[in-house]
């Protein structure tokens, strides 16, 4: 009963990327590839805003406590008490914006924990994105920045992560870069996609 109900609940939480995907598409982040070199690539990224929020909890559970958090905000958990048009057909309501949903979803270990993060639609600023109301939910600007990156498929386990990342830090390394943050793991997909359609990425900042 219990496994039951965690799968319901995955679905519930999945659904807002199948239905936001099958209209309009989810916004992803734009970069420019400056080097590639077989599942590894070397990308510059403009500067962005993200909703971030940090989690005390292990690998494998960050990603689903931090998910709810974020999507009650860009469903309307905020302060700005106006109505704007989302897609065609135009939806609305009249207590709080909501905000697109975008991909991916980024998770990255900072102090012991996790920070999981939303990419912010590109028409927003700093200035007309919606404050929050949860204090846990922050809005943080990313700089420009380069990045190492590795694409895989596949399962979003911790032993796999590991792995890719291992490869990716071996790159840097013979390339002869230096690592300028901590690893990122990228999810582009929802959990009810097929495994080997997934898109996964490892991404390092790097000088």
């Amino acid at each position: 009963m219990k496994t039951n109900r965690l799968i319901l609940l995955s679905i519930l939480l999945s659904l807002p990327f199948l239905l936001y995907s099958c209209a309009v598409g989810i916004e992803k982040p734009k970069y420019t590839i400056l080097e590639k070199q077989g599942q590894f690539e070397l990308r510059q990224y403009p500067s962005c805003l993200v909703a971030e929020t940090v989690v005390d909890a292990d690998f494998n559970k960050a990603g689903n406590i931090a998910f709810g958090r974020l999507f009650k905000y860009i469903s309307g958990d905020n302060r700005k008490q106006v109505s704007i048009p989302m897609t065609a057909p135009v939806s609305q309501t009249g207590t709080s914006e909501k905000i697109a949903m975008t991909a991916p979803v980024n998770m990255q270990q900072t102090q012991g924990k996790y920070a999981v993060s939303f990419l912010m639609p590109s028409q927003y600023t700093l200035e007309t994105l919606p404050v929050p109301s949860n204090e846990a939910v922050v809005i943080k600007e990313v700089p420009v920045r380069k990045i190492a990156a590795i694409r895989y498929s596949g399962t979003w386990s911790q032993k796999r992560y590991e792995a890719k990342k291992a490869s990716l830090n071996e790159f840097i390394q013979k390339k002869g870069l230096s690592s300028t943050g901590e690893p990122v793991f990228a999810r582009y997909d929802p959990p009810f996609q097929l495994w080997f359609l997934r898109r996964n990425e490892v991404l390092i900042p790097v000088e």
